[in-house]
């Protein structure tokens, strides 16, 4: 029948297998936090390349037009 080392054995796999499970929904918990500010992330870089580019823009039609207002003085 079942021994006591046995049974010690096997109380402490249930053990390690009950930390596992736990360290595998932490890292679940996590992974899913991090997927989701990722994806903030990743919107918030489209925004800011977005802006970055239409401040481009305005520069350059300011500095076309100050030349073009150089060249008629």
């Amino acid at each position: 029948m079942d021994t006591p080392d046995a049974l010690a054995q096997l109380r402490a796999l249930a053990a390690r297998v009950e930390t596992l499970v736990e360290r595998c929904q932490r890292l679940t918990d996590e992974n899913r936090s991090l997927r989701q500010q990722q994806e903030q992330l990743i919107g918030e870089r489209s925004q800011l390349l977005t802006k970055n580019e239409q401040a481009r823009s305005r520069v350059e039609a300011m500095i076309t037009r100050l030349k073009s207002l150089e060249q008629h003085t």
